[in-house]
């Protein structure tokens, strides 16, 4: 029975600093631009696709061509 009531003190707690640390992000306007960081990572998959160099077609060719191993 004792751990019982030291599983559910243990959860109060739990529960009751969850609801804290959410208090304390919407007092510090943590939830202010939510849409923005959506933006962020779309954008930045953009950029490592512009900004990687393409693999010319006689490299991807000659491994075919010869057997070797792609790296």
């Amino acid at each position: 029975m004792e751990l019982t009531w030291i599983a559910i003190i243990a959860s109060l707690c739990m529960g009751i600093g969850a609801v804290l640390v959410f208090v304390f992000a919407v007092k510090k306007n943590y939830f202010r631009n939510l849409e923005d960081a959506k933006y962020h990572v779309f954008w930045s998959d953009v950029e490592e696709l512009v900004d990687s160099p393409a693999k010319p077609k006689e490299e991807e060719n000659k491994h075919e061509d010869t057997g070797e191993a792609r790296s």
